[in-house]
């Protein structure tokens, strides 16, 4: 048996299989996983349809992170002979030999594998630097088909959160979580894993929540400690005057009572507080302060006639929709005496014409 490549492996053992992981050269994928099943029908696959879409941004992650990028490994199947040499020190690392006609499928890893060529077309030093791949042996297609179904069925993905809390290269992200720590009211009522809160969870909102508003605010190109610290001004200012919150920090009112009677602790208000964050953000000259303070006048209740139809539907359910955001924005701009612009006197107008027809 002729043999055209050798990986030095580590053996294991899986539901009674064997299986092995070697360490490949980038410059050595093209050549194990040529594009064969691209236009094959699903059913005579074993992997999903490649989505051109995502190939530059996983992509641009590895270029851009030259120093700190990681990639998880591929999982292939051998279909072909191979035979695993095993080490004198009997500790299940060896040779895998595999015969130069066999073929390597991929069965996870296939966006991966497709973004690493496109890096290398950019930068061939990465071709030096290596990534793990899983081998086992093909058993057909259905075998196949259901490894790719078994490494994928029960993956969750990570929630926008909890990504947040840990992204250190997304500058937003790291200024919204030290927005969230130096804010008491906001630190304390905060879940920064969970994207959905139940209706009895001890937390009030979101770290993704905050993200989306703060990004309303300062944008995703205008980071630096200047904004962070005009988020902190602005968040604590808000917090200082929402009397409801203040409730609770007092047991005033319970956190059931605030999110079943009140609108103060839904996303699509503090989006639209994003939105009158970025009114003051662009216009410095404005006293936040004085305007914010009239945010204690406002009647967060459910049941005003002013939220109806703008924030909550009429069979009292919250609408998370972009125009909620801005008709939200809009009542608040009205009650805290600030000018509307023309766009929002127009969205205002047909917004008022519709809920009178």
């Amino acid at each position: 048996m002729d043999f055209a490549y050798k990986f030095p492996v580590v053996r294991g053992i899986q539901a009674g299989r064997e299986y092995f992981i070697a360490m490949v050269p980038l410059k050595m994928i093209s050549k194990l996983f040529p594009n064969e099943d691209e236009y094959v029908l699903p059913e005579y696959r074993a992997q999903r349809k490649l989505n051109e879409s995502r190939i530059p941004v996983i992509s641009r992650y590895i270029t851009d992170n030259r120093d700190s990028y990681v990639f998880s490994a591929l999982a292939a199947s051998i279909d072909g002979e191979f035979a695993f040499h095993e080490s004198s020190d009997g500790m299940g690392t060896g040779i895998l030999e595999v015969s130069m006609d066999a073929r390597f499928l991929i069965n996870d890893g296939q966006h991966r594998k497709a973004a690493i060529l496109d890096a290398l077309n950019e930068d061939e030093s990465l071709g030096k630097e290596t990534i793990s791949v899983v081998f086992y042996e093909d058993q057909g297609l259905s075998r196949s088909q259901q490894i790719f179904t078994d490494l994928n069925k029960h993956a969750v993905k990570t929630s926008n959160s909890i990504s947040e809390l840990y992204d250190s290269r997304d500058e937003l992200a790291v200024i919204n979580r030290n927005v969230i720590m130096q804010v008491p009211f906001l630190n304390e009522y905060t879940d920064k894993e969970k994207d959905i809160l139940g209706k009895y969870s001890s937390n009030l909102f979101t770290l993704n929540t905050f993200y989306i508003a703060n990004k309303k605010i300062v944008g995703s190109s205008d980071i630096s400690e200047t904004a962070e610290q005009f988020l902190v001004s602005f968040w604590t200012c808000v917090s200082k005057n929402i009397v409801q919150w203040n409730e609770l920090v007092k047991k005033e009112i319970s956190k059931v009572d605030l999110r079943e009677n009140y609108i103060v602790t839904q996303g699509v208000v503090v989006q639209a507080l994003g939105q009158i964050g970025a009114y003051f953000y662009h216009n410095p000259n404005f006293d936040m302060k004085k305007y914010l303070s009239r945010l204690q006048v406002i009647n967060w209740k459910r049941s005003v006639s002013q939220w109806k139809l703008r924030v909550i539907r009429s069979d009292g359910k919250i609408i998370t929709s972009n125009k909620a955001i801005l008709l939200t924005a809009i009542q608040i701009k009205k009650e805290i005496g600030l000018k509307l612009s023309e766009d929002e006197k127009q969205k205002e107008e047909q917004f008022l014409n519709s809920i009178n027809i």
